[in-house]
């Protein structure tokens, strides 16, 4: 009896592990699979496509361009005037739209054109202020038309054939220029 009392006290002490990497490894690939990896978007700007050929000049009315310019101290100079950030979306939107059928201001939103230019010195966070000041400019001139034209407020959920006629009468037009040396905003 002191034998068969020996063997199980032997056999208590016992951990068989050896099925234990394979299921570490299958728990391991299993959360490998099934987990999605978020990734930012950034900016989405469609790019015109990759050609050999330099572009062709076009002649531009000045009155139609925005010119705006972001010095290395991150501050803007629009169409020659010093501005704030915060002035810029309703800016631009007067610009673009013309109430007032001004004169120097784009001749139709058809027409306008906004153009960026930003130093090499110039903050990201200032550039994407920027950015967004000028979207946020069209996406309220896209949303007011939509509203008067069809009652809806504008959004990626309405029909192409809507979205597509808003942005036929308000085409976004954001040139983005090269950016100059830093200190050099010519």
């Amino acid at each position: 009896m002191a034998k068969g009392s020996k063997s199980r006290s032997l056999m208590k002490n016992e951990i068989n592990a050896s099925s234990m990497a394979d299921i570490a490894f299958l728990l391991l690939i299993f959360f490998l699979v099934t987990t999605t990896i978020v990734e930012d978007k950034g900016i989405t700007v469609k790019l015109p496509p990759w050609s050999e050929e330099p572009p062709e000049e076009l002649k531009l009315k000045g009155r139609n361009v925005y010119l705006v310019l972001v010095n290395a101290q991150n501050q803007l100079l629009v169409r020659g005037e010093p501005m704030e950030i915060r002035s810029l979306r309703d800016n631009a939107k007067e610009f673009i739209s013309n109430p007032g059928g001004r004169e120097d201001y784009a001749e139709s939103p058809k027409n306008a054109i906004i153009s960026l230019k930003n130093d090499r010195g110039t903050n990201y966070e200032t550039y994407l202020a920027v950015y967004n000041e000028l979207k946020a400019a069209y996406n309220e001139l896209w949303n007011d038309l939509c509203q008067r034209k069809f009652g809806k407020p504008y959004s990626e959920d309405l029909p192409t054939s809507i979205r597509k006629t808003i942005k036929d009468e308000i085409p976004f037009v954001l040139s983005e220029a090269e950016p100059t040396s830093f200190g050099n905003e010519q």
